[in-house]
């Protein structure tokens, strides 16, 4: 008998803000949702108990599909400083950035959690020392993660789909993939997000449901709103996602607004519609 497996529909935890387990499962709960991408940072550091929020989750129904981490000294201020800063870019906290991916990795592995995501940073398109400075730390990263079964996707937007394959390839890593947000590649100005998908698809090991608009300013950011409301043609998007018989989970990102909660039920309910 062959099993056919359907993709999840979740909540990124730090979209909802909560200041505990309780708080997220109860906000997740709200939302409708069986699954979550949890951000792993305040059990790494142990403002949350790894024992209560387990327990929580699960004892809700609700799955942890993912996990996230993020790296020390990024700086979203501007364009410029990400860039600058964004990944693991930085020398100056490398070593620490990575013990957060190795302490990450046992983490998911201790979980069963087979996904986490992160932000690798501006990779130059140009082949040079930088490149393959972000090439060999990049790949120390994802072997540590793989050495304990879990996978990783980048986040996409910080470079275009082109600069981003190529990456991928001089990687040699193949269970590194991308993690696809469309409201990334508007609010980077790094090209149109369904191009990029095609491109990108065979890569995408996980989608972030998240809009924006472009920036009307050269080099500054563009504008994240509810997904239905930018510039993401989304029965194009899930429709890129159907013909490649893709059956990535969609998680619902909201990094804005005063609403998050009702945007993201609203959110779901597209989703649901559309996929």
């Amino acid at each position: 008998m062959t099993t056919v497996y359907s993709p999840r529909l979740g909540v990124c935890s730090w979209s909802l803000q909560p200041t505990s387990p309780a708080e997220l499962t109860e906000k997740l709960r709200a939302c409708g949702v069986s699954a979550t991408q949890l951000a792993f940072e305040p059990l790494l550091d142990g403002t949350w108990s790894e024992i209560e929020t387990v327990n929580r989750l699960r004892g809700a129904g609700i799955e942890i599909a993912s996990g996230m981490i993020g790296f020390r000294g990024e700086d979203y201020s501007t364009l410029e400083t990400i860039k600058a800063t964004g990944g693991v870019r930085l020398d100056e906290h490398w070593e620490h950035n990575l013990s957060t991916a190795n302490a990450g990795a046992r983490l998911a592995a201790r979980l069963g959690i087979r996904l986490v995501t992160f932000h690798a940073g501006f990779i130059p398109h140009e082949r040079g020392a930088e490149r393959t400075l972000m090439i060999e730390r990049l790949r120390r990263v994802i072997d540590a993660f793989d050495d304990r079964g879990v996978r990783v996707g980048f986040e996409t937007g910080q470079e275009n789909a082109e600069t981003l394959l190529d990456a991928l390839d001089d990687l040699k890593r193949p269970h590194a993939g991308v993690n696809f947000d469309p409201a990334n590649m508007l609010l980077y100005a790094m090209g149109d997000p369904i191009a990029a998908l095609r491109a990108l698809l065979s890569r995408t090991v996980q989608v972030h449901v998240k809009d924006a608009v472009k920036t009307k300013t050269p080099g500054t950011w563009g504008s994240e709103v509810p997904a239905g409301e930018g510039e993401v043609r989304w029965s194009e998007f899930f429709g890129v996602l159907r013909e490649g018989g893709s059956v990535v989970d969609r998680m619902i990102e909201r990094e804005a607004g005063g609403s998050r909660a009702e945007d993201i039920r609203k959110a779901a309910t597209m989703v649901q519609r559309m996929s």
